[in-house]
């Protein structure tokens, strides 16, 4: 489901800024080799001109995934990480939880879009989702289902316009510079 044309654009009369983006795979049962969702997300950033800054794969394990994103947020040459895997209601789905311990800030509208988006291909399944999104130290994080469909979903009806800094009205990347102002005040 596409925005109506008039509700959003792409301004071609600014120049594009590339977005320097860390992909975290959390899975217990898929090596790089088979991750499908990730292979997805990773083509999508190089499609749209970013630059993949890291690439990494996460047993679920909420330490481990705490500790991924604290060095990411850490790292000035990381602007924004996408998770895959991990968000779903089984025991073992633990992203949602390890990202709450590093957010500064959630963007509550990222996991209602994404729902609402995902609830007019897959209906009342999406209920199951707990994809979240939120910024921490100055850097975006957004955490995805671990399914090809939900990560090309979240790239293409979301995140793809978000992330570029030509789209109007607005976008996540005019943000950028402001997300540490009150990390600068504390200091």
């Amino acid at each position: 489901m596409a925005a109506p044309a008039s509700a959003s654009r792409i301004d071609r009369t600014r120049p594009f800024l590339a977005v320097r983006i860390a992909v975290l795979s959390v899975s217990d049962t898929r090596g790089l080799a088979d991750d499908t969702s990730g292979e997805t997300l990773l083509a999508r950033i190089n499609a749209a001109g970013h630059v993949v800054a890291d690439r990494r794969l996460c047993r679920d394990d909420a330490d481990a995934i705490e500790t991924i994103l604290r060095a990411w947020i850490a790292d000035a040459g990381v602007d924004c990480v996408i998770s895959t895997g991990g968000t779903g209601i089984t025991g073992r789905d633990v992203t949602p939880e390890a990202f709450a311990r590093v957010l500064d800030k959630e963007i509550s509208g990222f996991g209602e879009l994404f729902r609402m988006l995902s609830y007019a291909k897959i209906g009342s399944s999406t209920m199951q989702s707990r994809a979240i999104g939120g910024v921490a130290g100055g850097t975006y994080l957004f955490a995805l289902p671990g399914s090809t469909g939900a990560v090309a979903d979240a790239w293409d009806d979301i995140l793809a316009t978000q992330l570029d800094n030509r789209h109007r009205p607005c976008n996540l990347v005019e943000l950028m510079p402001r997300l540490r102002e009150h990390l600068r005040a504390a200091g």
